[in-house]
């Protein structure tokens, strides 16, 4: 898979996750990938949301490595 092929996938992921995160007043952002690692940034609402770790990993992280499976991790940039 080339880098944008990569990017485009991620991009798709957060395009599912969005209207989710949207309804409770938050946004996400990608920042980069670099080495197999996504970096984002979580907007809004999301910021000070005491389950945004909890979201990041189980919603966020996993929705990506489904369109983008060589992801190894996925960081909140705040």
């Amino acid at each position: 898979m080339t880098a944008q092929e990569t990017v485009d996938n991620v991009e798709k992921a957060l395009e599912e996750i969005r209207p989710f995160l949207m309804s409770d007043g938050g946004n996400i952002k990608l920042l980069s990938i670099e080495n197999e690692i996504v970096k984002i940034q979580l907007e809004g609402a999301c910021i000070g949301c005491s389950v945004n770790q909890m979201t990041l990993k189980n919603g966020v992280e996993a929705t990506i490595k489904k369109y983008a499976p060589q992801i190894v991790e996925v960081i909140n940039v705040a």
